[in-house]
């Protein structure tokens, strides 16, 4: 029987499982499992060497997207750009690995109607805005602004970014703290931070941007999301984000393609259970 699992902590709370379970009985892989399993940073080690030729594919969460890179035989482009992976290709090869959330920003803005983006500004300096803004440099994007809490860790991002885009030339990259140097305006608000952290500049930046892109999915919707449907600005949510991530995930662990919209159902529906 292949395995799949997601692997994190704390992760119990994941939507992985039920999404990637949809995609194998849309699929007719009967013989297919998807589990969730907790296994943290001195973990991830241990876990991967104990491994048996039925595993064919990890997703990976916090904490383990950049501390899996040294059990890996490879990592493809884009996790190295990133400097994380969120996939793990098991084969006689060796362990690849992946990172998906990248092409699953990219798409899920597309999917929102979102093709071009030259200004955008990211709120936060963890590995999931790294990711973010690399979805947006496949778009065109040729400024960034980083609103953090922490302007060293901005700084630490912004040098990866422009190391990454090949230099000042392509990319620019501003650093400002959390507060008045928000209000700007940009094509895309990109929030990778909790909601509540959020919430004091909300309707401030819906009004001064095109779209927005919140990671947060649970509880929907943020103060942003809302603000940004008050100000009919188009809205990617973090569940879209899962779900484009996920597809591109099954395809890789599975080689077939499966459509977002059916993981992105079943997550609402898991969700919509819980409450």
């Amino acid at each position: 029987m292949p395995r799949c699992a997601v692997l994190g902590s704390p992760i119990s709370h994941s939507l992985s499982p039920v999404m990637h379970r949809a995609a194998y009985a849309e699929l007719g892989l009967s013989d297919w499992s998807y589990d969730a399993l907790e296994v943290d940073e001195d973990g991830i080690g241990p876990f991967l060497s104990g491994l048996d030729e039925a595993w064919r594919g990890l997703s990976l969460t916090m904490p383990l997207k950049r501390a899996v890179i040294p059990y890996l035989d490879t990592v493809h482009e884009t996790g190295r750009e990133v400097g994380g992976v969120n996939t793990v290709i098991i084969d006689v090869e060796g362990r690849h690995g992946f990172n998906t959330d990248v092409s699953g920003g990219t798409a899920a803005l597309r999917e929102r109607g979102v093709h071009e983006v030259e200004d955008a500004l990211v709120i936060g300096a963890g590995a999931t805005a790294e990711s973010m803004v690399a979805s947006l440099r496949r778009l065109g994007l040729r400024r960034v602004t980083l609103a953090v809490r922490s302007l060293d860790r901005g700084a630490l991002l912004a040098e990866r970014i422009t190391s990454a885009a090949g230099g000042e030339d392509v990319i620019a990259v501003e650093v400002v703290g959390m507060g008045a140097d928000l209000a700007r305006s940009a094509e895309v608000v990109v929030s990778t931070v909790p909601a509540d952290a959020v919430a004091p500049f909300a309707q401030m930046l819906a009004m001064r941007c095109d779209a927005v892109l919140d990671v947060v999915y649970d509880p929907w919707p943020t103060p942003l999301a809302r603000a940004a449907h008050a100000e009919a600005v188009p809205i990617v949510s973090g569940l879209d984000l899962l779900a484009h991530q996920g597809a591109e995930q099954v395809r890789l662990m599975t080689g077939h393609e499966v459509s977002a919209v059916l993981l992105r159902d079943a997550a609402l529906a898991a969700l919509s259970a819980c409450r």
